[in-house]
C-alpha cells in the first residue's frame, strides 16, 4: 500500500460562483486509524449544493471549512485497515471522508454497506443523505394526502427525483421543473412525473407562474423547496389555503455569498412573501436532515426494497478522478449534471 494519498483542500474562498482556482489537489502522508476508527480507500464521493455554503466563511449550521482544508463531503470505499470490532478489512463503508482518495473516521460515525444489494454508488444519492432527504421532507413535513398537487423544482436531481417518485406512489398529481428539455424529458419519462416545465424557457416568474397554473389546475398543496429564485417567485401565488412547504435548500442564491444572504430580493420581497404565508395559512418549515439521522433505518425499510425492485428508479452523473471534481462542482452548481453528481476516485 502507498504511503501517500490525495487530497482536494480549499485553496481560497469564492467571491460568487467558485472557480477552479479556489480548489487545489495535494498529495499527503496517508492516514492511520486509531483506536475505534477505520481507515477506508474511497471508490466513490458525493458532490452535494450544501458544500459551497462550506466555503464561505459565514455563520450556519456547520462550521466553514478553513483555508488549507479538505474540502467535506460524503465518500463510499472500502476499509483497508480497521480498529474497530464492527468492520472488518475488505468491507464497503460510507462516511464523511472528504474529497479524498483516502479517509479515516470513527467505525461509530461510518454506515456499512451491502456492495451485493444495490451498487455502492447508492448509498450516496437514492438510499444515502439526499435520499433522506427526499423522503423526511415529504413525508414529514409535506404531509402528502392521495389526490393533491405536488411541485418540486430540480426534479432529475437527487431530492427532487424521489419527492416525485414517492409522492406519485402515493397517488399525488406531480409536477416538476427543471433546467432544459432533456432534464424534463427525464423527469416524465424516467421519474413519472406528470409533467416537467423547463424553467429556463420562461424569462420570469410571471411567465413561469403562467406555466404552473396550466400544470396544477387544482393549485398546488405541496412545494417542495429546494431552490428558491425565480420557481419559489412563481409558485408561492399559487399555494393552496393549507398548503406545506418543505424548505431544504436554495441552490439559486447560493453563488451570491453569505450562504445566500447577499443574494438580491427578486421579485419576493418580505411583506408579500408573509403575507402570502398569513392568509393562506401555509405551514413552512426548513430543516437540515443531519438532524434527522435516526430515522435512516425506517427510511430504509420503505425506500430501499422499492429501489431494488426497480419501482423507485435512479440516476447518476458520474464524473472520473478525484482531480476533475472541482469542475464537476462547479457544474453541478450551475445545473450541468443530469442525476446525482457523483465522483469516481478510484
Amino acid at each position: 500500500m502507498s504511503d501517500q494519498m490525495q487530497k482536494i483542500v480549499l485553496a481560497s474562498r469564492p467571491d460568487g460562483a467558485p472557480t477552479p482556482e479556489n480548489f487545489r489537489l495535494e498529495s499527503a502522508d496517508m492516514p492511520q486509524p486509531g483506536d475505534g476508527e477505520i481507515l477506508v480507500e474511497v471508490h466513490y464521493m458525493s458532490l452535494d449544493p450544501y458544500m459551497r455554503g462550506r466555503m464561505d466563511d459565514a455563520k450556519s449550521y456547520a462550521q466553514p471549512v478553513p483555508i488549507g482544508g479538505l474540502m467535506e463531503g460524503g465518500s463510499v470505499g472500502k476499509v483497508i485497515a480497521s480498529k474497530d470490532p464492527s468492520f472488518n478489512v475488505g468491507d464497503f463503508a460510507f462516511g464523511a471522508f472528504g474529497w479524498a482518495t483516502h479517509g479515516v473516521a470513527p467505525a461509530k460515525q461510518c454506515q456499512k454497506v451491502d456492495a451485493e444489494a444495490v451498487p455502492i454508488t447508492a448509498s450516496l444519492g437514492v438510499l444515502g443523505m439526499p435520499g433522506l432527504t427526499g423522503w423526511y421532507g415529504l413525508n414529514e413535513i409535506g404531509q402528502p394526502k392521495e389526490g393533491e398537487t405536488l411541485v418540486v423544482a430540480a426534479a432529475t436531481g437527487p431530492v427532487g427525483s424521489i419527492v416525485g417518485q414517492l409522492a406519485k406512489a402515493k397517488g399525488l398529481r406531480t409536477v416538476g421543473i427543471a433546467g432544459g428539455a432533456k432534464k424534463c424529458e427525464i423527469a416524465t419519462r424516467d421519474f413519472g412525473f406528470d409533467v416537467c416545465l423547463d424553467h429556463r424557457a420562461y424569462d420570469d416568474a410571471k411567465s413561469l407562474r403562467a406555466a404552473l397554473k396550466e400544470a396544477a389546475p387544482d393549485g398546488i398543496d405541496i412545494y417542495y423547496e429546494n431552490v428558491g429564485g425565480k420557481v419559489l417567485d412563481a409558485v408561492l401565488p399559487l399555494m393552496n389555503p393549507h398548503g406545506r412547504i418543505p424548505l431544504c435548500g436554495m441552490i439559486a442564491w447560493y453563488n451570491a455569498g453569505g450562504l445566500g444572504a447577499d443574494a438580491e430580493g427578486a421579485g419576493l420581497t418580505a411583506p408579500r412573501l408573509w403575507r402570502t404565508i398569513l392568509v393562506n395559512f401555509l405551514t413552512v418549515r426548513g430543516f437540515i436532515i443531519s438532524n434527522h439521522w435516526n430515522r435512516m433505518p425506517e427510511f430504509h425499510r420503505e425506500v430501499a426494497p422499492m429501489v431494488a425492485a426497480g419501482r423507485v428508479k435512479v440516476k447518476e452523473d458520474i464524473t472520473e478522478g478525484l482531480e476533475n471534481a472541482p469542475q464537476a462542482f462547479i457544474d453541478m452548481l450551475n445545473g450541468g449534471n443530469t442525476g446525482k453528481a457523483i465522483v469516481k476516485v478510484k
